[in-house]
């Protein structure tokens, strides 16, 4: 166990307008207790965003902070973090305060020898969360375990903690939300095992959520990592 702590983690935070939360996820992530950098992607905010970041650059210069702009997508934002990430696994995590980062802890602590990622999964374990949103993550989650012979029970999980070598070789081109499905449908095909694990999840209860237009996207995105 010890000998995975060690291991370098990249952690990306891509941020679209998270005033209110940006302070915050950066403590939590940068408190930690293991090896890391901490990546935050700016995509292009405009309610002040970016300006927390930049008093937070000047005092923590351990902090690294892309500002791409105008907005281009989580999926953009990810890639560009991407190119700058130097740990062994790289693992993605919201800014919105939804997954707790303690629990990238227990991702970490699950990496072993037989499995190239580590997804937290939101869904393992019961959790609150509303009907719609969790008949969209089952219906995009079973399509994809249809398509790639696979038994995941969140394949839109933000967690996805994998060796920063197959995201690189993987190729990814996805500038939106269809991003998750892009990287989980991608490792799958190419004949990588993910592990899942429980993590905690409290879904915010305003501000920006993913609407239905997203959902054809993830359903195209996968539809297209199957044929492609």
């Amino acid at each position: 166990m010890w000998y995975y702590i060690s291991m370098k983690i990249s952690i990306l935070i891509p941020v679209y307008n998270e005033k209110e939360s940006i302070k915050k996820i950066i403590e939590k992530v940068s408190s930690l207790q293991l090896e890391k950098e901490v990546i935050v992607i700016d995509d292009g905010s405009t309610d002040g965003t970016e300006e927390i970041l930049k008093s937070i650059c000047c005092s923590d210069r351990k902090l690294s902070v892309i500002f791409q702009s105008p907005n281009k997508g989580k999926g953009s934002a990810i890639i560009n973090g991407l190119k700058i990430a130097t740990g062994e696994y790289v693992v993605i995590q919201d800014a919105d305060l939804e997954l707790d980062p303690s629990d990238i802890i227990k991702l970490v602590h699950a990496i072993d020898g037989e499995h190239a990622a580590i997804f937290g999964s939101r869904f393992l374990e019961k959790k609150k969360v509303s009907p719609l949103s969790l008949l969209a993550n089952k219906f995009l989650t079973v399509l994809t375990n249809l398509l790639f012979r696979a038994r995941l029970t969140d394949m839109e999980t933000c967690y996805k903690l994998c060796k920063r070598e197959i995201l690189t070789a993987i190729g990814l081109r996805s500038k939106g939300f269809e991003i998750e499905p892009e990287i989980t449908c991608k490792i799958l095909k190419r004949g990588y095992r993910i592990k899942e694990i429980p993590v905690s999840y409290n879904p915010r209860k305003t501000g920006k959520k993913i609407g239905w237009i997203d959902g054809f996207k993830a359903i195209f995105a996968i539809l297209r990592y199957r044929i492609t």
